[in-house]
């Protein structure tokens, strides 16, 4: 039964029970005074049309009202809050509709803050870093932001797939945190730039009454890295003052041993003298490369004048160049060209011949690319894990500064470095600049 036919029926039982109340007096009158069926008649007709006309009189301006009231309702019951009831009588319905558009118009005020929070808080997750997946309790997924999607290589929206249909383009070690479901770190392995590491959340939410999981991964390859290098630095600084602690009393008891053995005829003192004045330069000179590694100025951005380093680096090394035209990056100059020199120098003590040796320069949207490449004996394993680690060096007389301060020069620019032997021989330098701007 439709809405008017109900209005209908409640206003013609209203007026059917005022008519029966208005009659049942009459006959009951009628009957006692023994009046004569035509005056009995007379009253019935007349008191039907009157009560009949007050009635409806009375019950129109009601039913106008419940009718709004209802439709306003049904409006509530499809999440419609803009329409406002124009019924206004003077009565309790009147006050009932004018109380329902003091509530329309709140629930809608409501309804579009919490719009705009939900869009705030959409657009906060689609350009965080963090990687956020929820699924619900069917392996369904409801909703993914864009780091996301390019964390499990997916070209485009994941929201309404299988979660299960994730693993087909999903890194093989993000594909067992993901089937482990516990919280934890996790290491991808990629070719093309450094090992990156994530940190896995999960946790468990009732949303419309059904049960989501929630995933979010964290990189923090970055933040890892620079607790490392401070640990490092601190450890260096140590050292360093400890060393020149010593240094600068053994320096001026060397010079006191040499004016004292002037008067002694002994060459022997002279060789033993020569030796402790070459170690306590070598000492010196460890600790100011170590104290340069400790105390990198903060990188001073400027746009790199590629043709120019280019040129003075070929002045010192030998190597081929392969440019890309109109690359524009924002960087020190002065720690970029460090950075080369140490790479090139490392690229021609690893045995390459000089014609092997290149360096490849280009640029995406994005990021700034230099490739250093050698034919060198290349790099083992364990000794490519620790490579970028300060102390560590598998030459005789290497003090392993060269490839963590590239490291350190590189991070202070908030990019990457990653070391990759070559299937054809030798190692290949990747390192990844952000294209700053000024």
């Amino acid at each position: 039964m439709n809405i008017n036919n109900r209005f209908m029926s409640i206003r013609y039982g209203l007026l059917f029970i005022s008519i029966v109340a208005a009659l049942v007096p009459i006959l009951l009158i009628s009957w006692i005074t023994d009046l004569s069926w035509q005056l009995t008649l007379a009253f019935s007709v007349f008191c039907v049309l009157i009560t009949s006309y007050l009635s409806l009189r009375l019950v129109n301006p009601l039913m106008q009202g419940i009718h709004s009231l209802e439709t306003g309702l049904l409006n509530f019951k499809d999440g419609e809050l803009s329409s406002l009831l124009a019924y206004d009588d003077n009565n309790e319905i009147g006050r009932l509709c004018e109380l329902y558009n003091q509530t329309a118009k709140q629930l809608r005020q409501e309804k579009q803050w919490i719009y705009q929070r939900e869009l705030m808080l959409d657009k906060v997750l689609q350009s965080s870093p963090q990687a956020v997946i929820l699924k619900n309790d069917q392996g369904f997924i409801v909703y993914s932001n864009h780091s996301a999607r390019d964390l499990l290589n997916a070209k485009t929206s994941l929201e309404g797939s299988q979660f299960s249909a994730l693993f087909a383009n999903a890194h093989p070690q993000l594909i067992n945190a993901l089937e482990r479901e516990v919280d934890g770190l996790f290491t991808l392995d990629n070719q093309q730039q450094e090992s990156q590491t994530w940190h896995l959340a999960t946790g468990k939410l009732l949303l419309n009454n059904q049960f989501h999981t929630l995933y979010v991964f964290k990189q923090l390859t970055r933040e890892l890295s620079r607790q490392e290098v401070e640990v490092w630095k601190k450890v260096i600084r140590i050292i360093s003052h400890e060393l020149n602690n010593s240094l600068g009393p053994m320096s001026s008891m060397l010079h006191s041993g040499k004016i004292l053995s002037a008067k002694v005829d002994e060459p022997r003192l002279s060789r033993v003298f020569s030796t402790i004045e070459e170690r306590i330069k070598h000492l010196n000179e460890f600790v100011q490369g170590y104290g340069k590694f400790a105390k990198l100025p903060t990188p001073q951005l400027s746009k790199i004048n590629w043709p120019t380093l280019f040129l003075q680096l070929q002045n010192q090394w030998s190597f081929n160049l392969s440019e890309q035209t109109a690359v524009t990056t924002f960087a020190d100059q002065t720690q970029i060209e460090q950075l080369l020199i140490n790479l090139l120098k490392n690229a021609h003590e690893s045995g390459s011949k000089a014609e092997h040796i290149s360096i490849t320069l280009a640029q995406d949207n994005n990021n700034t690319r230099i490739i250093v490449n050698d034919q060198g004996k290349g790099m083992s394993e364990q000794v490519m894990a620790n490579a970028l680690i300060p102390f560590y060096s598998t030459k005789s007389s290497g003090s392993g500064l060269g490839l963590a301060l590239c490291r350190e020069i590189v991070e202070a620019h908030h990019g990457q470095i990653s070391l990759h032997n070559q299937a054809t021989g030798g190692l290949s330098v990747h390192i990844i600049l952000p294209n700053n701007t000024q």
